[in-house]
């Protein structure tokens, strides 16, 4: 996901999605343990993804209490 649509987010979707994402990354790295997924560079970019959208969360955060 780009970040231009991460900003668009509220904060309410960025929760969601983050916990969507981080049970994905779960259920990604169970498969490759278990040998059922060989393409590890699709978690690495989940886990950016993850990155971008905590960061413009905490970013809209600090926009909220200020």
């Amino acid at each position: 996901m780009k970040i231009v649509d991460i900003r668009k987010l509220s904060t309410a979707e960025l929760t969601t999605e983050t916990t969507k994402l981080r049970d994905e990354i779960a259920g990604l790295k169970r498969g490759l343990h278990t040998g059922e997924m060989q393409n590890v560079r699709l978690i690495r970019n989940k886990r950016k993804d993850l990155a971008r959208m905590l960061t413009v969360l905490s970013e809209q955060l600090t926009k909220e209490t200020v």
